[in-house]
Protein backbone atom coordinates (compact mmCIF):
# COMPACT_ATOMS: atom_id res chain seq x y z
CA UNK A 1 0.00 0.00 0.00
CA UNK A 2 2.99 2.30 0.57
CA UNK A 3 3.19 4.92 -2.17
CA UNK A 4 -0.33 4.32 -3.44
CA UNK A 5 -1.57 7.86 -2.87
CA UNK A 6 1.59 9.64 -4.03
CA UNK A 7 1.67 7.54 -7.20
CA UNK A 8 -1.96 8.42 -7.86
CA UNK A 9 -1.20 12.11 -7.44
CA UNK A 10 1.73 11.84 -9.83
CA UNK A 11 -0.68 10.39 -12.39
CA UNK A 12 -3.18 13.25 -12.34
CA UNK A 13 -4.37 14.31 -15.79
CA UNK A 14 -4.04 17.93 -14.66
CA UNK A 15 -0.89 18.22 -12.50
CA UNK A 16 -1.62 21.93 -12.03
CA UNK A 17 -4.60 21.01 -9.83
CA UNK A 18 -2.16 19.76 -7.20
CA UNK A 19 -1.35 23.16 -5.75
CA UNK A 20 0.77 23.61 -2.63
CA UNK A 21 0.68 27.40 -2.37
CA UNK A 22 -2.00 29.63 -0.91
CA UNK A 23 -4.18 31.63 -3.28
CA UNK A 24 -4.45 35.33 -2.42
CA UNK A 25 -5.73 37.98 -4.83
CA UNK A 26 -5.09 35.80 -7.86
CA UNK A 27 -1.49 35.08 -6.82
CA UNK A 28 -0.09 31.74 -5.69
CA UNK A 29 1.98 32.35 -2.56
CA UNK A 30 4.87 30.20 -1.38
CA UNK A 31 5.87 30.53 2.27
CA UNK A 32 9.07 29.61 4.12
CA UNK A 33 7.05 27.67 6.68
CA UNK A 34 5.02 24.71 5.44
CA UNK A 35 2.50 22.19 6.69
CA UNK A 36 2.69 18.48 5.87
CA UNK A 37 -0.25 16.74 4.21
CA UNK A 38 -0.29 12.98 4.75
CA UNK A 39 -2.16 9.95 3.49
CA UNK A 40 -4.23 8.92 6.54
CA UNK A 41 -4.17 5.29 5.42
CA UNK A 42 -0.39 4.95 5.48
CA UNK A 43 1.07 8.07 7.09
CA UNK A 44 2.98 8.76 3.88
CA UNK A 45 3.75 12.44 3.31
CA UNK A 46 2.03 13.68 0.16
CA UNK A 47 2.90 17.37 0.09
CA UNK A 48 4.12 20.39 1.99
CA UNK A 49 1.70 23.31 1.67
CA UNK A 50 2.26 26.95 2.51
CA UNK A 51 1.70 27.94 6.14
CA UNK A 52 0.32 31.46 5.97
CA UNK A 53 1.25 34.19 8.42
CA UNK A 54 -0.83 36.93 10.01
CA UNK A 55 0.24 39.40 7.34
CA UNK A 56 -1.19 37.08 4.70
CA UNK A 57 -4.54 37.11 6.49
CA UNK A 58 -4.55 40.89 6.56
CA UNK A 59 -3.67 41.02 2.88
CA UNK A 60 -6.42 38.56 1.99
CA UNK A 61 -9.02 40.62 3.86
CA UNK A 62 -7.84 43.83 2.19
CA UNK A 63 -8.05 42.28 -1.27
CA UNK A 64 -11.43 40.71 -0.48
CA UNK A 65 -12.78 44.10 0.59
CA UNK A 66 -11.42 45.77 -2.54
CA UNK A 67 -12.85 43.05 -4.80
CA UNK A 68 -16.21 43.20 -3.01
CA UNK A 69 -16.78 46.79 -4.12
CA UNK A 70 -16.70 45.59 -7.74
CA UNK A 71 -18.22 42.12 -7.35
CA UNK A 72 -21.38 43.35 -5.62
CA UNK A 73 -22.14 45.63 -8.58
CA UNK A 74 -22.20 42.80 -11.10
CA UNK A 75 -25.61 41.59 -12.20
CA UNK A 76 -26.77 38.42 -10.43
CA UNK A 77 -26.82 36.71 -13.82
CA UNK A 78 -23.17 37.66 -14.35
CA UNK A 79 -22.15 36.24 -10.98
CA UNK A 80 -24.16 33.13 -11.77
CA UNK A 81 -22.32 32.65 -15.05
CA UNK A 82 -19.00 32.53 -13.21
CA UNK A 83 -20.38 29.94 -10.78
CA UNK A 84 -21.66 27.76 -13.63
CA UNK A 85 -18.27 27.88 -15.32
CA UNK A 86 -16.65 26.88 -12.03
CA UNK A 87 -19.05 23.94 -11.72
CA UNK A 88 -18.30 22.89 -15.29
CA UNK A 89 -14.60 22.90 -14.51
CA UNK A 90 -15.21 20.68 -11.51
CA UNK A 91 -17.13 18.15 -13.58
CA UNK A 92 -14.56 18.15 -16.36
CA UNK A 93 -11.83 17.41 -13.81
CA UNK A 94 -13.88 15.25 -11.47
CA UNK A 95 -11.54 12.26 -11.48
CA UNK A 96 -8.48 14.31 -10.58
CA UNK A 97 -10.40 16.10 -7.83
CA UNK A 98 -11.62 12.77 -6.45
CA UNK A 99 -8.11 11.30 -6.40
CA UNK A 100 -6.77 14.36 -4.57
CA UNK A 101 -9.58 14.08 -2.03
CA UNK A 102 -9.10 10.38 -1.35
CA UNK A 103 -5.34 10.78 -1.08
CA UNK A 104 -5.52 13.40 1.67
CA UNK A 105 -8.85 12.54 3.35
CA UNK A 106 -9.01 8.76 2.96
CA UNK A 107 -12.61 8.23 1.86
CA UNK A 108 -13.27 5.52 -0.76
CA UNK A 109 -12.78 6.82 -4.28
CA UNK A 110 -16.40 6.12 -5.22
CA UNK A 111 -17.55 8.39 -2.39
CA UNK A 112 -15.03 11.04 -3.43
CA UNK A 113 -16.44 11.03 -6.96
CA UNK A 114 -19.91 11.41 -5.51
CA UNK A 115 -18.79 14.34 -3.39
CA UNK A 116 -17.39 16.19 -6.41
CA UNK A 117 -20.73 15.88 -8.18
CA UNK A 118 -22.53 16.97 -5.01
CA UNK A 119 -20.15 19.92 -4.58
CA UNK A 120 -20.63 21.15 -8.14
CA UNK A 121 -24.41 21.03 -7.71
CA UNK A 122 -24.25 23.82 -5.11
CA UNK A 123 -22.54 26.15 -7.58
CA UNK A 124 -25.19 25.50 -10.22
CA UNK A 125 -28.05 25.88 -7.77
CA UNK A 126 -26.86 29.13 -6.23
CA UNK A 127 -26.04 30.50 -9.68
CA UNK A 128 -29.78 30.49 -10.30
CA UNK A 129 -30.91 31.31 -6.76
CA UNK A 130 -28.83 34.49 -6.74
CA UNK A 131 -31.27 35.92 -9.27
CA UNK A 132 -34.12 35.34 -6.82
CA UNK A 133 -32.86 37.40 -3.88
CA UNK A 134 -36.14 39.25 -3.88
CA UNK A 135 -36.98 42.28 -1.80
CA UNK A 136 -40.47 43.47 -0.92
CA UNK A 137 -42.79 46.43 -1.06
CA UNK A 138 -44.64 47.13 2.20
CA UNK A 139 -48.11 48.68 2.29
CA UNK A 140 -47.37 52.07 3.81
CA UNK A 141 -48.61 53.19 7.21
CA UNK A 142 -47.48 56.75 6.35
CA UNK A 143 -49.39 59.04 3.97
CA UNK A 144 -47.54 59.81 0.75
CA UNK A 145 -44.79 57.27 1.37
CA UNK A 146 -43.36 54.25 -0.43
CA UNK A 147 -41.74 51.55 1.74
CA UNK A 148 -39.37 49.01 0.24
CA UNK A 149 -36.91 46.36 1.41
CA UNK A 150 -34.01 45.23 -0.72
CA UNK A 151 -31.51 42.47 0.03
CA UNK A 152 -27.87 43.47 -0.24
CA UNK A 153 -24.63 41.46 0.16
CA UNK A 154 -23.14 41.63 3.63
CA UNK A 155 -19.52 42.07 2.50
CA UNK A 156 -16.32 40.10 3.11
CA UNK A 157 -17.02 36.61 4.43
CA UNK A 158 -14.94 33.74 5.78
CA UNK A 159 -15.44 29.99 5.50
CA UNK A 160 -13.67 27.67 7.93
CA UNK A 161 -14.18 24.23 6.47
CA UNK A 162 -13.80 20.64 7.75
CA UNK A 163 -11.81 17.67 6.58
CA UNK A 164 -14.66 15.17 6.17
CA UNK A 165 -16.19 16.88 3.10
CA UNK A 166 -13.27 18.99 1.86
CA UNK A 167 -14.88 20.09 -1.42
CA UNK A 168 -18.63 20.15 -0.81
CA UNK A 169 -18.39 22.23 2.36
CA UNK A 170 -16.48 24.86 0.41
CA UNK A 171 -18.88 25.12 -2.52
CA UNK A 172 -21.96 25.03 -0.27
CA UNK A 173 -20.64 28.15 1.44
CA UNK A 174 -18.87 29.87 -1.45
CA UNK A 175 -21.70 29.25 -3.90
CA UNK A 176 -24.12 31.11 -1.65
CA UNK A 177 -21.69 33.88 -0.75
CA UNK A 178 -20.56 34.64 -4.28
CA UNK A 179 -24.10 34.42 -5.69
CA UNK A 180 -25.22 36.95 -3.07
CA UNK A 181 -22.49 39.37 -4.14
CA UNK A 182 -20.06 38.72 -1.29
CA UNK A 183 -16.40 37.79 -1.45
CA UNK A 184 -15.04 34.83 0.52
CA UNK A 185 -11.80 33.75 2.15
CA UNK A 186 -11.57 30.01 2.78
CA UNK A 187 -9.49 28.53 5.58
CA UNK A 188 -9.56 24.77 4.93
CA UNK A 189 -8.80 22.12 7.53
CA UNK A 190 -5.04 21.52 7.77
CA UNK A 191 -5.61 17.82 6.98
CA UNK A 192 -7.21 18.53 3.58
CA UNK A 193 -5.88 21.73 2.00
CA UNK A 194 -5.17 20.17 -1.40
CA UNK A 195 -8.86 19.87 -2.29
CA UNK A 196 -9.43 23.53 -1.44
CA UNK A 197 -6.45 24.68 -3.49
CA UNK A 198 -7.60 22.62 -6.47
CA UNK A 199 -10.96 24.39 -6.28
CA UNK A 200 -9.15 27.73 -6.19
CA UNK A 201 -7.29 26.79 -9.36
CA UNK A 202 -10.58 25.98 -11.10
CA UNK A 203 -12.21 29.17 -9.81
CA UNK A 204 -9.31 31.10 -11.30
CA UNK A 205 -9.73 29.20 -14.56
CA UNK A 206 -13.45 30.05 -14.56
CA UNK A 207 -12.51 33.72 -14.58
CA UNK A 208 -13.68 34.57 -11.07
CA UNK A 209 -11.95 37.91 -10.41
CA UNK A 210 -8.94 38.16 -8.12
CA UNK A 211 -9.86 38.67 -4.48
CA UNK A 212 -13.37 37.25 -4.82
CA UNK A 213 -12.43 33.69 -3.79
CA UNK A 214 -9.21 33.19 -1.84
CA UNK A 215 -7.71 30.23 0.04
CA UNK A 216 -5.23 30.59 2.89
CA UNK A 217 -3.61 27.47 4.32
CA UNK A 218 -1.84 26.70 7.57
CA UNK A 219 -2.59 25.94 11.18
CA UNK A 220 -6.24 26.66 11.90
CA UNK A 221 -6.37 28.32 15.37
CA UNK A 222 -4.17 31.39 14.79
CA UNK A 223 -5.40 32.04 11.25
CA UNK A 224 -9.06 31.65 12.19
CA UNK A 225 -8.66 33.92 15.20
CA UNK A 226 -7.09 36.66 13.09
CA UNK A 227 -9.84 36.40 10.48
CA UNK A 228 -12.66 36.49 13.02
CA UNK A 229 -11.25 39.47 14.88
CA UNK A 230 -10.83 41.52 11.70
CA UNK A 231 -13.17 44.51 11.41
CA UNK A 232 -13.64 44.15 7.66
CA UNK A 233 -14.92 40.56 7.88
CA UNK A 234 -18.68 40.80 8.27
CA UNK A 235 -19.79 37.16 8.40
CA UNK A 236 -18.35 33.70 8.78
CA UNK A 237 -19.46 30.14 8.23
CA UNK A 238 -17.96 27.20 10.09
CA UNK A 239 -18.52 23.46 9.84
CA UNK A 240 -16.97 21.40 12.61
CA UNK A 241 -17.29 20.46 16.25
CA UNK A 242 -19.52 22.27 18.73
CA UNK A 243 -16.50 22.81 20.97
CA UNK A 244 -14.62 24.73 18.28
CA UNK A 245 -17.80 26.52 17.21
CA UNK A 246 -18.12 28.03 20.69
CA UNK A 247 -14.55 29.31 20.52
CA UNK A 248 -15.12 30.91 17.11
CA UNK A 249 -18.30 32.59 18.32
CA UNK A 250 -16.38 34.12 21.20
CA UNK A 251 -13.61 35.32 18.90
CA UNK A 252 -16.09 36.97 16.54
CA UNK A 253 -18.23 38.54 19.26
CA UNK A 254 -16.23 41.76 19.65
CA UNK A 255 -16.93 42.77 16.05
CA UNK A 256 -20.49 41.33 16.11
CA UNK A 257 -20.16 39.16 13.03
CA UNK A 258 -23.01 37.24 11.49
CA UNK A 259 -22.39 33.55 12.17
CA UNK A 260 -23.48 30.40 10.36
CA UNK A 261 -22.49 27.28 12.28
CA UNK A 262 -22.97 23.65 11.28
CA UNK A 263 -21.76 21.77 14.35
CA UNK A 264 -21.90 18.34 15.92
CA UNK A 265 -24.66 15.77 15.74
CA UNK A 266 -25.82 12.76 17.70
CA UNK A 267 -28.49 11.49 15.33
CA UNK A 268 -31.14 9.07 16.59
CA UNK A 269 -32.27 6.39 14.14
CA UNK A 270 -35.68 5.15 15.32
CA UNK A 271 -36.98 1.85 13.95
CA UNK A 272 -40.50 0.69 14.88
CA UNK A 273 -41.93 -2.81 14.83
CA UNK A 274 -43.85 -2.13 11.62
CA UNK A 275 -40.87 -0.79 9.68
CA UNK A 276 -39.99 -2.45 6.36
CA UNK A 277 -37.01 -4.42 7.68
CA UNK A 278 -34.96 -4.79 4.52
CA UNK A 279 -35.27 -1.09 3.69
CA UNK A 280 -34.55 -0.14 7.30
CA UNK A 281 -31.33 -2.18 7.39
CA UNK A 282 -30.17 -0.70 4.09
CA UNK A 283 -31.08 2.81 5.22
CA UNK A 284 -29.29 2.39 8.52
CA UNK A 285 -26.18 1.03 6.81
CA UNK A 286 -26.05 4.16 4.64
CA UNK A 287 -26.81 6.49 7.55
CA UNK A 288 -24.14 4.90 9.75
CA UNK A 289 -21.26 3.99 7.48
CA UNK A 290 -21.17 6.64 4.73
CA UNK A 291 -17.88 8.57 4.83
CA UNK A 292 -16.64 5.73 7.08
CA UNK A 293 -18.93 7.11 9.78
CA UNK A 294 -17.15 10.50 9.75
CA UNK A 295 -20.32 12.46 9.08
CA UNK A 296 -22.33 14.77 11.33
CA UNK A 297 -25.49 13.13 9.93
CA UNK A 298 -24.35 9.63 10.91
CA UNK A 299 -26.84 7.52 12.85
CA UNK A 300 -25.23 7.57 16.28
CA UNK A 301 -27.99 6.02 18.40
CA UNK A 302 -29.96 3.26 16.69
CA UNK A 303 -33.19 2.74 18.64
CA UNK A 304 -35.03 -0.47 17.73
CA UNK A 305 -38.44 -1.49 19.09
CA UNK A 306 -38.39 -4.66 21.16
CA UNK A 307 -40.41 -7.03 18.95
CA UNK A 308 -38.00 -6.67 16.00
CA UNK A 309 -34.86 -5.93 18.01
CA UNK A 310 -33.16 -9.33 17.73
CA UNK A 311 -33.93 -9.65 14.03
CA UNK A 312 -32.58 -6.19 13.25
CA UNK A 313 -29.41 -6.77 15.26
CA UNK A 314 -28.77 -10.00 13.37
CA UNK A 315 -29.51 -8.57 9.91
CA UNK A 316 -27.59 -5.35 10.52
CA UNK A 317 -24.57 -7.19 11.91
CA UNK A 318 -24.58 -9.54 8.93
CA UNK A 319 -24.61 -6.60 6.50
CA UNK A 320 -21.83 -4.88 8.44
CA UNK A 321 -19.57 -7.93 8.25
CA UNK A 322 -19.67 -7.65 4.44
CA UNK A 323 -18.12 -4.18 4.40
CA UNK A 324 -14.62 -4.07 2.92
CA UNK A 325 -12.02 -2.01 4.75
CA UNK A 326 -8.87 -0.64 3.13
CA UNK A 327 -7.13 2.17 1.31
CA UNK A 328 -9.66 4.44 -0.34
CA UNK A 329 -7.92 4.23 -3.72
CA UNK A 330 -8.39 0.45 -3.88
CA UNK A 331 -11.41 -0.82 -5.79
CA UNK A 332 -14.46 -2.00 -3.87
CA UNK A 333 -13.56 -0.38 -0.55
CA UNK A 334 -16.48 0.61 1.70
CA UNK A 335 -14.60 1.90 4.77
CA UNK A 336 -11.41 3.92 4.57
CA UNK A 337 -9.14 5.15 7.35
CA UNK A 338 -10.12 7.74 9.90
CA UNK A 339 -8.69 11.03 8.69
CA UNK A 340 -7.39 11.86 12.15
CA UNK A 341 -5.67 9.40 14.47
CA UNK A 342 -7.57 10.98 17.38
CA UNK A 343 -10.86 9.89 15.80
CA UNK A 344 -9.65 6.30 15.52
CA UNK A 345 -8.53 6.35 19.15
CA UNK A 346 -11.88 7.74 20.30
CA UNK A 347 -13.68 4.92 18.48
CA UNK A 348 -11.51 2.32 20.18
CA UNK A 349 -12.11 3.89 23.57
CA UNK A 350 -15.87 3.99 23.08
CA UNK A 351 -15.93 0.35 22.02
CA UNK A 352 -13.83 -0.74 25.01
CA UNK A 353 -15.88 1.25 27.51
CA UNK A 354 -19.18 -0.02 26.09
CA UNK A 355 -18.07 -3.65 26.26
CA UNK A 356 -16.90 -3.17 29.84
CA UNK A 357 -20.31 -1.70 30.70
CA UNK A 358 -22.26 -4.65 29.29
CA UNK A 359 -22.70 -4.04 25.56
CA UNK A 360 -22.24 -6.95 23.14
CA UNK A 361 -20.03 -6.80 20.04
CA UNK A 362 -21.99 -8.57 17.30
CA UNK A 363 -19.80 -7.39 14.41
CA UNK A 364 -16.26 -6.09 14.36
CA UNK A 365 -12.98 -7.12 15.95
CA UNK A 366 -11.16 -6.12 19.10
CA UNK A 367 -7.84 -6.42 17.29
CA UNK A 368 -7.64 -4.41 14.07
CA UNK A 369 -5.44 -6.21 11.52
CA UNK A 370 -4.85 -3.01 9.52
CA UNK A 371 -3.76 -0.90 12.49
CA UNK A 372 -3.03 2.80 12.22
CA UNK A 373 -6.03 4.99 11.53
CA UNK A 374 -8.27 2.11 10.52
CA UNK A 375 -11.27 1.11 12.61
CA UNK A 376 -13.14 -2.07 11.75
CA UNK A 377 -16.87 -1.46 11.25
CA UNK A 378 -18.34 -2.45 14.58
CA UNK A 379 -21.87 -3.16 15.82
CA UNK A 380 -22.58 -2.96 19.54
CA UNK A 381 -25.89 -4.35 20.80
CA UNK A 382 -27.57 -3.79 24.17
CA UNK A 383 -26.12 -0.29 24.48
CA UNK A 384 -27.63 1.99 27.12
CA UNK A 385 -28.13 5.75 26.98
CA UNK A 386 -25.55 6.42 29.68
CA UNK A 387 -22.69 4.82 27.71
CA UNK A 388 -20.25 7.20 26.07
CA UNK A 389 -20.88 5.63 22.66
CA UNK A 390 -24.49 6.84 22.91
CA UNK A 391 -23.95 10.14 24.71
CA UNK A 392 -21.18 11.44 22.45
CA UNK A 393 -20.91 11.74 18.69
CA UNK A 394 -18.67 8.84 17.64
CA UNK A 395 -17.66 10.10 14.18
CA UNK A 396 -16.52 6.68 13.09
CA UNK A 397 -17.80 3.26 11.93
CA UNK A 398 -19.19 2.17 15.30
CA UNK A 399 -22.92 1.43 15.46
CA UNK A 400 -24.66 1.53 18.84
CA UNK A 401 -28.02 -0.30 19.00
CA UNK A 402 -30.44 0.38 21.86
CA UNK A 403 -33.82 -1.31 22.49
CA UNK A 404 -37.00 0.65 23.26
CA UNK A 405 -40.58 -0.20 24.17
CA UNK A 406 -42.95 2.55 23.00
CA UNK A 407 -43.24 5.83 21.11
CA UNK A 408 -43.30 8.20 24.08
CA UNK A 409 -40.26 6.54 25.61
CA UNK A 410 -38.14 6.69 22.47
CA UNK A 411 -39.16 10.29 21.77
CA UNK A 412 -37.94 11.37 25.20
CA UNK A 413 -34.69 9.44 24.83
CA UNK A 414 -34.04 10.74 21.32
CA UNK A 415 -34.56 14.34 22.44
CA UNK A 416 -32.33 13.90 25.50
CA UNK A 417 -29.28 15.38 23.80
CA UNK A 418 -27.72 18.82 23.59
CA UNK A 419 -27.42 18.19 19.84
CA UNK A 420 -30.24 18.58 17.36
CA UNK A 421 -29.00 18.17 13.80
CA UNK A 422 -30.74 15.19 12.16
CA UNK A 423 -33.03 12.30 13.09
CA UNK A 424 -34.27 9.24 11.20
CA UNK A 425 -37.60 7.41 11.53
CA UNK A 426 -38.58 4.08 9.97
CA UNK A 427 -42.25 3.10 10.23
CA UNK A 428 -45.19 2.27 7.95
CA UNK A 429 -47.51 4.37 10.15
CA UNK A 430 -47.63 7.81 8.55
CA UNK A 431 -49.58 9.29 11.47
CA UNK A 432 -46.86 8.18 13.87
CA UNK A 433 -44.17 9.54 11.57
CA UNK A 434 -45.86 12.95 11.46
CA UNK A 435 -46.31 13.03 15.24
CA UNK A 436 -42.65 12.31 15.78
CA UNK A 437 -41.54 14.74 13.10
CA UNK A 438 -43.42 17.50 14.91
CA UNK A 439 -41.96 16.64 18.30
CA UNK A 440 -38.38 15.67 17.54
CA UNK A 441 -36.03 18.53 18.48
CA UNK A 442 -33.95 18.32 15.33
CA UNK A 443 -33.44 20.61 12.37
CA UNK A 444 -33.83 17.79 9.83
CA UNK A 445 -35.92 14.62 9.98
CA UNK A 446 -35.81 11.81 7.42
CA UNK A 447 -38.74 9.36 7.28
CA UNK A 448 -38.15 5.94 5.68
CA UNK A 449 -35.02 7.17 3.91
CA UNK A 450 -31.43 8.04 4.66
CA UNK A 451 -30.95 10.19 1.56
CA UNK A 452 -32.24 13.71 2.06
CA UNK A 453 -29.46 16.25 1.53
CA UNK A 454 -28.97 18.45 -1.51
CA UNK A 455 -28.64 22.02 -2.70
CA UNK A 456 -32.36 22.94 -2.41
CA UNK A 457 -32.77 21.92 1.24
CA UNK A 458 -32.07 24.05 4.35
CA UNK A 459 -29.26 22.13 6.05
CA UNK A 460 -28.79 22.90 9.72
CA UNK A 461 -29.62 21.98 13.29
CA UNK A 462 -31.26 23.04 16.52
CA UNK A 463 -29.77 23.47 19.97
CA UNK A 464 -25.99 23.11 20.08
CA UNK A 465 -25.83 21.68 16.57
CA UNK A 466 -25.55 25.15 15.10
CA UNK A 467 -26.92 28.45 13.89
CA UNK A 468 -28.39 29.36 10.52
CA UNK A 469 -28.80 27.20 7.43
CA UNK A 470 -26.79 26.17 4.39
CA UNK A 471 -28.19 25.32 0.99
CA UNK A 472 -31.63 26.51 -0.17
CA UNK A 473 -32.84 30.11 -0.21
CA UNK A 474 -32.16 30.18 3.53
CA UNK A 475 -28.48 29.54 2.84
CA UNK A 476 -28.37 32.48 0.43
CA UNK A 477 -29.97 34.69 3.09
CA UNK A 478 -26.99 34.04 5.41
CA UNK A 479 -24.97 36.34 3.14
CA UNK A 480 -27.59 39.06 2.64
CA UNK A 481 -28.70 42.00 4.76
CA UNK A 482 -32.15 43.62 4.41
CA UNK A 483 -32.16 47.35 3.75
CA UNK A 484 -35.40 49.23 4.39
CA UNK A 485 -36.04 52.47 2.48
CA UNK A 486 -38.83 54.98 3.07
CA UNK A 487 -39.48 57.55 0.35
CA UNK A 488 -41.77 60.23 1.78
CA UNK A 489 -43.72 63.30 0.68
CA UNK A 490 -44.77 61.75 -2.61
CA UNK A 491 -47.32 63.75 -4.57
CA UNK A 492 -50.82 62.33 -4.58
Amino acid sequence: MEGTASAALEGLRRPDLLQKRSHVNGTWLSKPETLAVVDPATGEELAQVAACEMADVDDAVFFARTAFLRWRDKLPSERGAYLRMWATGMRENAEDLAVIMTAEQGKPIAEARGEISYAASFLDWFAAEGERAYGETIPSHLPGSRLTVQMQPIGVTVAITPWNFPSAMITRKAGAALAAGCTMIVKPAPETPLSALALARLAEEAGIPAGVFQVITGEAPPLAKRLLEHNDVRAFSFTGSTEVGRILLEQSARTVKKASLELGGNAPFILFNDAPMEAAVAGCMAAKFATSGQDCLAANRIYVQLRVYDRFVEDFAQATRKLKVGHGLELGIDIGPMTRSSVAEKCRQQISEALSAGARMVAGAKDNPLGGNFVMPTVLADVTDDMRVAKEETFGPVAAILPFDNEEEVLARANNSEMGLAAYIYTRDLNRAMRLTDRLEYGMVAVNTSKFTGAPIPFGGWKQSGLGREGSRHGLAEYLEPKYTCVGNLAA
